[in-house]
């Protein structure tokens, strides 16, 4: 049955202002283009310029409005100006965490640099960030959407500080989700399982040359569904959680892992 003419269509974002961080590529340039294609205004925070210079063009020529400003998550300073610049134009009604780094390592291959590389980017760039846009949120409402991931809530091998950060990453969401009720502020996160993004790729290429398309069948049969997801999956729970018919979601962790969370061994 088609909606009639009085009614809206489900999971817009007409007229909202979105911030998507790390939305050069991969998970994040999904949320970037679906957002756009559901009526936002999408601003892509990224340090890389020329990918991100590519992700906006292709996205306001399919669907309107796209810009990006480089960024560093994990500097304080410059996020706050970034948030400025973009508060100049319009109030942020979205913030979707999304800029991350990954590391392989147990607790012993882990270096005190590698830490803090980790946390630096997965854990203060949120905090950063959500800082950076919570004062304008408190008089207008909005939307914080965080990426965490599966390897936050479950074990998993030579994961030991991606796993921590995550896991920050989930109770940030939390505590943000609790205090900032009464200024009708949604905070949630999606913890994903494995994703084939290009990063993926690059990593079979890297550490199993030769080996590519065995390792991926591997990595892929690790989801109990069997398979890995796909950028645009992640974006559409991404889009619902962000729309108004998500209105009285708040402070919840939500895994899409393809079984992985519930399912797995």
């Amino acid at each position: 049955m088609s909606p009639s003419k009085d009614e809206k269509p489900a999971f817009r974002l007409d007229g909202k202002v979105a911030v998507v961080t790390g939305g050069a590529s991969g998970i994040g340039r999904a949320i970037a283009e679906r957002f756009a294609a559901g009526g936002a205004c999408v601003r892509i925070l990224d340090r890389d310029g020329q990918k991100a210079d590519e992700a906006a063009k292709a996205i306001s020529s399919r669907h309107g409005n796209a810009k990006w400003i480089s960024c560093d998550v994990s500097d304080q300073r410059q996020v706050e100006q970034v948030f400025h610049e973009i508060r100049d134009e319009s109030a942020v009604d979205i913030l979707v965490n999304n800029a991350g780094v990954s590391h392989v390592g147990s607790l012993e291959k882990t270096t005190e640099a590698d830490f803090d590389r980790i946390f630096r980017i997965n854990v203060k760039g949120i905090f950063n960030c959500t800082l950076a846009c919570i004062a304008g949120m408190k008089s207008t409402g909005g939307v914080i959407l965080n990426m965490a991931s599966v390897a936050g809530s479950v074990g998993l091998a030579d994961r030991f500080a991606y796993s921590m950060s995550k896991g920050a990453v989930i109770a940030m969401t939390y505590s943000v989700a609790r205090d900032y009720l009464p200024y009708k502020i949604r905070c949630v996160c999606i913890s994903p399982a494995r994703v084939h993004t290009p990063f993926v790729d690059d990593y079979l290429q890297k550490n199993y040359p030769g080996r590519e398309k065995e390792m991926f069948e591997k990595l892929s049969n690790a989801q109990p569904i069997g398979r890995m997801g796909e950028p645009h999956e992640i974006a559409e729970l991404a889009l619902f959680l962000c729309s108004d018919e998500a209105g009285f979601i708040t402070g919840v962790d939500y895994p899409i892992d393809g079984g992985f969370f519930n399912l797995h061994g």
